[in-house]
């Protein structure tokens, strides 16, 4: 292990055991023990949770409602494509590599089991369920080290795999920049899970300078783009950028996602603490 990911994996854990206070403080409602309330039945919900007493006093049926186990199963999808290989203070891979280690420390920490993903063109397991901090410092090197170019994202077949390959109620933490989302649909799994988002962001990506002649390599598909950066150019580039970012959380409150955004020169496990509390 390279002293840089030693760096990222100590500052995580650190953070993670003295910042964050309390455990399991979720409210999610759902299969547990704990009785939260009662409500009328609604067609499709489970006839064995129909309090028959209350519904016998008050001529319609009524069924209790209770919040989750406390134990709840954290899924981290980790959005690793060519565009990862990009920052102009640290690279996104190296802030994705420290959220969804500081996710997993938090998780370990409350006793919680985490299961870690890697998404691109397809879904890949990263780490099974666990509880063992050994398996957070593995998915962290798994993270670090992993190629991203020539992988773009492949949103519409994600989140299909995630739906058949998630079958009890997790909370799931995407994490990925988020951009051309346009087969991006989340209706469905946040239906079934709860959902947070992290999108993960360079400053020079949605405000690039004025460069003149340039050439870039695309590391999502190798294409070389050569141009002119000039204003005309980066105003049209930042009314897309723009574009996407709109559709994108009109698309997260809609789902009613829990969403926050995170800069290549920000602390990320700051802004992740703020989104949980």
């Amino acid at each position: 292990m390279n002293q840089a990911l030693k760096k990222i994996l100590i500052k995580s854990k650190k953070q993670a055991f003295s910042e964050i206070i309390g455990n399991n403080t979720s409210k999610q409602k759902g299969e547990g023990y704990d009785f939260c309330e009662l409500k009328e039945y609604e067609y499709g919900e489970d006839v064995k949770n129909i309090d028959w007493v209350i519904s016998a006093k008050m001529q319609k049926p009524y069924v209790k409602v209770f919040h989750s186990q406390k134990e709840q199963n954290i899924k981290i999808v980790n959005l690793l494509g060519g565009s990862m290989f990009f920052g102009s203070k640290r690279f996104k891979q190296d802030i994705i590599c420290e959220l969804s280690s500081a996710i997993a420390f938090i998780s370990t920490k409350q006793g919680d089991p985490f299961t870690s993903y890697i998404a691109n063109e397809s879904l890949q397991l990263c780490t099974k369920k666990s509880k063992r901090v050994f398996n957070v410092n593995f998915m962290s090197e798994q993270l670090y080290n992993y190629n991203v170019i020539g992988k773009s994202i492949n949103y519409a077949h994600i989140t299909k795999e995630l739906f058949k390959a998630i079958n009890h109620k997790s909370i799931i933490f995407l994490i990925g920049d988020f951009f051309d989302i346009e087969t991006l649909d989340l209706k469905l799994l946040a239906t079934k899970h709860e959902v947070i988002a992290l999108v993960i962001r360079d400053k020079f990506e949605e405000e690039p300078l004025e460069l003149g002649n340039v050439n870039f390599n695309d590391p999502s598909s190798n294409i070389n783009y050569e141009g002119l950066l000039n204003k005309s150019t980066i105003n049209e580039y930042i009314k897309k950028v723009q574009s996407n970012d709109k559709k994108l959380f009109k698309h997260f409150q809609d789902c009613s996602i829990r969403f926050t955004k995170v800069y290549t020169h920000e602390e990320p496990i700051k802004k992740l603490i703020g989104l949980l509390r």
